[in-house]
């Protein structure tokens, strides 16, 4: 039997059914306690997901000039891998030089180095976190990060941006119109821009402290864009913000806010609903909408504009101010496609003082009274990206090829471009490492001058080869294009032309033609202007596009049939180990390359998904050869080609 207690009166009291009870809710709070604690203490603590570098040594200082006309070398460069988060679009990578430090923002995090040499000086990165943006005002950096899988959960971080040293953190601040090209928002006088989630008001916080202080509710009917790719940008005393504002025909407005007092300096409608991309220069605001490019001064005055809906192409125009003038590349209204034009105006009369035709330039950068400008080819036919130095009073213009290429169609970091310290810092997309790619950031100092002219990095023009002497008849007939017919073009770059064929493409004849002779074709061929716009072409293009598979003169053919190769010597290096990093460059821009051990060169590669393009390296020339067809003929003849290089002059 089993006894049990008796209240006063005779009733039983059930002791254990409390004691059950009490215990049930004891572990419920038990279990929500320490849900909390590893909710706060392990998932969102900052010793485990947190990667955080900081330095006590003191910034250099850089002087605003970029290297002298002439070679460039490579002082120090970076690879920073593309990282995929999960908010679409913000997925590039950006640069900015300031205080004698590059600072490269990507999802992964901040990665600040010595300007000088790239030595690391400090890094923040957020394991499960992506940044989406990042500021900078006076001597303090600010990082914007979002929770992976939560759009709700936001965290702003600020630093010393010498030091690295972290300043404070505060939870749920949304930055105002972030740029997805350079992941940058607006802030200035020691004062981030923020707004709140239906993007209609306006606030102001400190840099400093983290605190808000003021507001602005943005005009009525108005509220910013959501994402673009740059709807906002920045000065230290001035902001410009573009709004999407509702009414009788919707349309846009430019904002330019005073970050310091949070007060509005000026106010002008766009031309279109459509976010526009805004870009600010020391005194001038650009806004490109779909309809026209507008220039605004500091007071707001409108003193220019282009008109056109492709004025600037899918990337804001390319604009630097020097020396009083806006120096600006566009696409002229009403031209043929493809025309490019550089053009520098009056700030702020906006008289123009000289235009002219340029390549379609990538980026640009002033320092020391010089513009610099990245082509993305040195020449329609040759293999390196260039780098132009314009004086801005007049336009006058020196080439000079940079240590890399450049594919504008690669997706993540756009290409930019920045001068200080005597440097000349360049940022380009890149498809390796595969599959996700990378951005390459590159150093350049002026280089040693060479026997040959500067645009060929000073090596002589009589090095190269002549393209059409790299496969003998006997090379074609084992090719079964013994009757093909050779079409030699020569190139060249700036004011130096190049005395042979650099390309060299064999066709087969066409029905009822006789054989031509080859010799006599390449004495003939004419010598087209290399001053078209290299951009239009990426580098692993060729400029004798091999033909599809339908064979000649669109005629149809079996998958066996024979149809038109091309060699290409697209560089000639200094040396041996300035060709193997051009050839390494150009491998690493496009989205399929794989090694070719069997081609007896000195380094091969296979590009793109079947084996019709073959680039290869024998000593200091880098030569490219495509053939679709027959199966296996371009790496046929890139053994030839390697041969004949490997052949002693």
């Amino acid at each position: 039997m089993v006894a049990s207690r008796q209240r006063p009166g005779g009733r039983p009291e059930s002791v254990g059914g409390v004691r059950v009870a009490l215990g049930l809710v004891s572990g419920a709070v038990a279990i929500a306690l320490c849900a909390v604690l590893v909710d706060r203490f392990v998932l969102g603590a900052e010793w485990w997901q947190v990667r955080h570098t900081v330095t006590a040594e003191p910034a250099t200082p850089q002087s605003e000039t970029g290297p002298p006309p002439g070679p460039l070398a490579v002082s120090w460069e970076q690879t920073t891998r593309t990282h995929h988060g999960s908010v679409a679009g913000h997925d590039g990578v950006a640069y900015a030089v300031a205080q004698g430090q590059v600072v490269t923002a990507s999802g992964r995090g901040l990665d600040v180095r010595d300007a000088r040499t790239g030595a690391p000086r400090w890094s923040y990165r957020r394991s499960g976190w992506t940044l989406l943006g990042w500021a900078s005002t006076r001597s303090r950096l600010v990082a914007h990060f979002q929770r992976d899988g939560d759009r709700t959960d936001r965290l702003m971080v600020a630093f010393d941006a010498l030091s690295g040293g972290l300043l404070w953190r505060r939870e749920g601040e949304r930055p105002a119109a972030v740029s997805r090209t350079t992941l940058r928002w607006p802030a200035g006088s020691d004062v981030l821009l923020a707004t709140d989630e239906h993007r209609r008001t306006l606030f102001g916080v400190s840099a400093v402290s983290g605190n808000r202080v003021w507001r602005l509710p943005l005009p009525r009917g108005c509220r910013l864009f959501e994402g673009g790719a740059r709807p906002s940008d920045g000065r230290e005393t001035l902001a410009a913000l573009a709004l999407e504002c509702a009414g009788g025909e919707r349309h846009s407005r430019l904002l330019a806010v005073e970050p310091g007092k949070g007060s509005v300096r000026w106010n002008r409608p766009l031309g279109s609903p459509e976010s526009p991309e805004v870009s600010m220069l020391d005194g001038v605001t650009l806004a490109s909408d779909g309809t026209a490019l507008r220039a605004f001064d500091d007071r707001g005055r409108q003193f220019a504009e282009w008109k056109g809906d492709s004025v600037c192409g899918d990337a804001m125009c390319q604009g630097v101010l020097t020396a009083g003038r806006l120096v600006l590349v566009y696409h002229p209204d009403g031209e043929k496609r493809g025309v490019t034009r550089m053009e520098a105006r009056r700030v702020p009369s906006g008289k123009v003082e000289w235009e002219r035709d340029v390549p379609a330039y990538a980026a640009l950068a002033q320092a020391g009274g010089r513009v610099f400008a990245l082509r993305p080819r040195l020449s329609e036919r040759l293999l390196p990206a260039g780098v132009d130095i314009v004086e801005p009073g007049d336009g006058r213009t020196t080439t000079a090829p940079a240590p890399f290429a450049l594919n504008t169609d690669l997706p993540g970091a756009r290409p930019w471009l920045a001068a200080a310290g005597g440097l000349l810092y360049a940022g380009v997309p890149q498809a390796a490492p595969r599959p996700d790619g990378a951005a390459r950031l590159v150093a350049l100092r002026g280089g040693l001058t060479g026997a040959g002219p500067a645009e060929l990095d000073g090596v002589p023009a009589s090095d190269w080869p002549d393209a059409c002497s790299l496969l003998e008849k006997a090379d074609l007939a084992a090719a079964h294009m013994a009757d093909h017919v050779a079409e030699p073009v020569r190139a060249g770059a700036g004011t130096a032309r190049l005395p042979r064929a650099v390309s060299c493409t064999y066709k087969p004849p066409k029905k009822g033609d006789e054989p031509k002779d080859p010799e006599r074709k390449r004495r003939n061929a004419p010598e087209p202007e290399p001053s078209g716009s290299p951009g239009s072409v990426s580098p692993s293009s060729s400029a004798s596009a091999t033909p599809s598979a339908s064979g000649p003169a669109g005629t149809a053919g079996p998958d066996t049939g024979v149809g038109s190769i091309s060699v290409s010597v697209r560089w000639v290096g200094r040396s041996d180990h300035a060709a193997s990093r051009m050839l390494d460059a150009l491998q690493a821009t496009q989205a399929q390359a794989r090694k070719r051990r069997d081609i007896r060169a000195d380094e091969a590669y296979e590009i793109g998904p079947t084996a019709g393009m073959i680039a290869l390296r024998v000593a200091r020339y880098v030569v490219v050869v495509e053939a679709e067809r027959p199966a296996g003929a371009a790496a046929r003849l890139a053994r030839s080609v390697a041969y004949r290089l490997n052949q002693p002059s």
